[in-house]
């Protein structure tokens, strides 16, 4: 007889994987707290394991271990169903982080009431459970941990201090005490160094990503129009080639020159020059649309790219910015006439089987047309009307 291991195998997979999505539900988020708390909840067994073999030993009340077993089980299920139905979702923490720790720390110190000669095994118990509390809580709330671990360990030392329990020394407990002194202590500065670190690391994350961001700045955009630099105006020019090569649209290049901008710097300074710079790109800007894009060329040069727009559409464009620029005043801030700039504009389409530098070469060209012609004014290459 033949057995179909493959198919069975296949089946069993799957069957596992519905199991597990419907323990941790498909829920990425979800599964990583539900996975957490199972994490918890193993180490939680193991406790449990423990004090049970405490009390099979005879060195602990079984019917009191019992009981606290039943407890610590329906606390683990509790946090299980309240993160599985996504109850827990209207908290901060969906996780239950600060409520399992608090929780746990209860059972532990009655734990330490109950284990009798072996109380001392709650100790590493103790430090398992305030190990959670080092990655997903705050500064303040493990502080507020330390006070109520101090609160309920003092506590069931009290409840073991009147028990008078043979074979436990006032010495013996006090060095109980001292010792969950010092857990609780010790995970809190641990917990405060590594929210320390964390809180360090997430400063320098945000730091490093505003540098690169910066850069990315410098690196594409002019630092004093804001606009894009040659080098990444050209980038996007050759992406919008190729997407205009395989779509058949049209793509426009356009160069604009403020006229007699060396007159500006020379009678203002260089520094109102740059006040004009800054003054143009913003009304060239805010007269084109989104889907154009403008970059500073070099100088007193810009280019202009017109996406997906017929000549006739590009010309009205055109001379709506020449009409603005000629209309933009540029105030001086030590007071005086403000200055006033024109601009001429060559326009130049770009076949989709040339280059781009020919293009913009066309462009020059028709923009050297437009100062022959008088300045302040849009000239087409040839052909192009």
């Amino acid at each position: 007889m033949h057995h179909n291991s493959g198919g069975d195998h296949l089946h069993l997979s799957a069957y596992c994987r519905r199991w597990t999505d419907w323990v941790l539900t498909t829920d990425k988020r979800q599964r990583i707290r539900l996975a957490m708390a199972g994490l918890a909840a193993l180490l939680m067994v193991c406790c449990l394991l423990v004090m049970n073999a405490v009390a099979a030993a005879g060195l602990a009340n079984a019917a009191h271990v019992r009981v606290w077993t039943v407890c610590s089980v329906i606390g683990l299920i509790l946090v299980y169903v309240a993160i599985r139905s996504g109850w827990s979702r209207r908290f901060k923490d969906p996780s239950l982080t600060l409520a399992q720790i608090l929780y746990s720390i209860a059972c532990c110190a009655v734990a330490f009431v109950i284990a009798g000669p072996a109380r001392g095994v709650t100790l590493p118990i103790l430090a398992i459970i305030l190990m959670f509390g080092i990655f997903g809580l705050t500064t303040r709330q493990m502080l507020g941990i330390l006070l109520y671990g101090l609160v309920v360990f003092g506590v069931a030392s009290g409840v073991v201090a009147l028990r008078d329990e043979p074979g436990y020394p006032p010495v013996v407990a006090g060095a109980y005490v001292g010792m969950v002194v010092v857990v609780l202590l010790s995970s809190t500065f641990l917990t405060t160094r590594v929210q320390s670190t964390r809180e360090h690391l997430r400063r320098q994350k945000s730091e490093l990503a505003r540098a690169l961001e910066q850069i990315r700045e410098l690196a594409t955009h002019d630092d004093l129009t804001g606009l894009l630099n040659r080098r990444a105006m050209f980038e996007r020019m050759q992406l919008e080639q190729r997407r205009s090569l395989r779509t058949g649209h049209p793509l426009l290049v356009a160069q604009l020159d403020i006229d007699h901008f060396k007159v500006v710097n020379d009678t203002h300074g260089h520094g109102k020059g740059d006040l004009v710079l800054r003054a143009f790109a913003d009304t060239v800007r805010h007269s084109v649309r989104d889907t154009d894009v403008l970059a500073r060329w070099g100088g007193e040069e810009f280019v202009l790219m017109l996406c997906d727009t017929p000549a006739e559409e590009a010309l009205a464009l055109l001379e709506r910015v020449r009409l603005a620029v000629q209309a933009m005043r540029v105030p001086l801030p030590q007071g005086g006439d403000p200055i006033a700039i024109t601009v001429s504009i060559g326009l130049a389409r770009h076949p989709p089987a040339d280059t781009l530098a020919h293009t913009l070469e066309r462009a020059d060209q028709a923009l050297y047309a437009a100062k022959a012609q008088g300045r302040n004014r849009v000239v087409l290459e040839p052909g192009l009307a």
